[in-house]
């Protein structure tokens, strides 16, 4: 058990180690140190030390002799629907507390973190009472056979999860993967995995076994130690599209399932007909929350000729607003933290001044004190809303992914032209419409290249509604019914239900008579 010293930063405790979660409790790793920092200070919050080799490969095959022994994986679907309810109650209880430690280790405002944290029960819930509503079925088959078809769980799954939403994707794989009776492994982004490593104390304080949920700290090599162990029945990653392809490979050598969020692109289209004031607060959102972070971020705004003008006025001038009330990320009122870290802010002032093209707004990394609440943004890695117009669509800035506070403008004519431009694109996660006109929503969103479409909204999201990408965004689903089928594997048990001697007479396939039989 780790015993370290436990430091306050706004008003919350962390500790000054973390190590691996194994066994129901946290251990001291034997690996790296990893220090974690407030990238809105560059303070370092705390160590983690990371999980060795060895302890991977331990872990593993004690998740796997805890699934074989059946106290979770064969408990009755009731319990652990009772569990996962139970678990869902503690993180109520926590969230306040584990709001500020997301919005400390994210840089992002403690008012985004509050409303994301205060949502996350509902998908323990939602899993929970589906154990208690999902069940098998009855196939149709000939003759005097009963076929009934059951799920199971995989074994062992394993999960990659990343810095820019750490307890809520983590949550959204976790809650199937134990609702099927699964042992988990997480692998938290070394940036931010302190939220995660304080959920899975919950976890077992709500009654998860030990070894059915352990927590993995580390870097890339962690990772692939994780995912290349052939007893992993499934791995399932939210990251960068290069990083999926390289765990794709592994995975698919292992034959294992695999599940992919990955990189986006999210095209937004504006028609003349949209409600401007809804159109511009809903871009702002669904591009500058989470400073850009996120793999549905709209970050090709296409807006129709007739509104560009008076779009683009509006829109600068909420950017504006939003930029000038940056600040504190831990003040309620602060809209818009930094980026995670040097390397991300490097590389949104890289795609921007190589793009050659119009500055809008921003384009220049924060430095001085805020005029907002006197925050010291010198320190932090702050990048302001920027909005880069005149971009082409061979452009960089208009096919790859930021990660960060950047949105390029492009006027369009006619429907077709703005179809066009959305669809050209190697990825597909997210995309969003506004219009007035719901033939014309209805028309694109059926045409549209992404897994999620919304209209005149973005960033929807519930634990019923199936989330993932087409293209180069990913494979598989989060989410609702699909992402806990993921989590298991259908078995067809088949019963002949014929009398004895009917079986006698009809199933002796190498009866001396030679007479015809059935095959199958």
């Amino acid at each position: 058990m780790i015993h370290s010293a436990v430091r306050r930063t706004a008003s919350v405790q962390i500790r000054s180690t973390y190590g691996p979660f194994i066994g129901g409790k946290a251990v001291n790793g034997n690996g790296n140190d990893i220090p974690v920092k407030n990238p809105a200070t560059g303070e370092t919050l705390c160590s983690v030390i990371s999980a060795s080799t060895d302890e991977v490969s331990q872990t593993i095959n004690s998740a796997k002799a805890a699934f074989d022994s059946g106290v979770w994986s064969k408990a009755p679907a009731i319990h652990r629907s009772k569990v996962i309810s139970t678990l869902a109650r503690k993180l109520e209880a926590r969230i306040p507390e584990l709001a500020e430690i997301e919005s400390i280790q994210t840089g992002r405002v403690i008012r985004e973190m509050k409303a994301q944290l205060g949502r996350l029960p509902e998908w323990l819930d939602y899993y929970a009472a589906l154990l208690r509503t999902h069940s098998g079925f009855v196939a149709p088959t000939q003759g005097t056979l009963l076929n009934y078809v059951t799920r199971v769980p995989l074994g062992v799954v394993a999960q990659i999860t990343p810095f820019n939403h750490p307890m809520l994707i983590s949550i959204k794989k976790i809650a199937p993967a134990l609702a099927a009776g699964n042992s988990v492994i997480v692998k938290p982004s070394e940036l931010a995995p302190i939220s995660v490593l304080e959920f899975a104390e919950l976890a077992a304080e709500a009654g998860v076994p030990p070894h059915v949920l352990s927590i993995l700290p580390g870097g890339a090599d962690v990772g692939k130690a994780i995912v290349s162990n052939h007893i992993v029945r499934k791995v399932d990653i939210t990251a960068g599209t290069p990083t999926g392809k390289a765990i794709g490979s592994i995975v698919g050598n292992n034959i294992a399932s695999f599940t992919a969020e990955l990189g986006g692109k999210a095209p937004i289209l504006v028609f003349d007909d949209a409600d401007i004031e809804a159109a511009v607060n809903g871009v702002a959102f669904a591009s500058f929350v989470a400073s850009g972070q996120t793999c549905v971020s709209g970050t090709r705004l296409l807006v129709q000729s007739g509104l560009y003008d008076s779009f683009r006025t509006a829109f600068l001038k909420k950017v504006e607003s939003i930029t000038r009330r940056m600040g504190d990320p831990l003040n309620p009122k602060s809209t818009m933290g930094p980026v995670i870290s040097s390397r991300a802010l490097e590389r949104a002032e890289r795609m921007v001044s190589q793009s050659g093209r119009s500055l809008a707004a921003g384009g220049s990394r924060m430095a001085g004190a805020s005029e907002f609440d006197g925050f010291d943004f010198s320190k932090g890695y702050f990048y302001p809303p920027t909005v880069v117009e005149g971009v082409q669509p061979e452009d960089e800035l208009f096919q790859e992914e930021v990660f960060g506070p950047v949105v390029t403008l492009t006027p369009f004519q006619t429907e077709e032209e703005a179809l066009a431009l959305a669809n050209n694109c190697k990825y597909g996660l997210g995309a969003g419409i506004w219009t007035s006109d719901l033939s014309r929503a209805h028309r694109l969103a059926a045409q549209i290249e992404a897994g999620l479409c919304w209209v005149n909204t973005h960033h929807r999201n519930d634990p019923s509604s199936p989330w993932g990408g087409m293209k180069e965004s990913g494979i598989g689903r989060e989410n609702g019914l699909e992402a806990y089928e993921s989590y298991t594997q259908s078995k067809s048990t088949i019963v002949n239900i014929a009398s004895a001697d009917s079986m006698k007479a009809t199933d002796d396939w190498f009866a001396d008579d030679g007479t015809e039989k059935r095959y199958g």
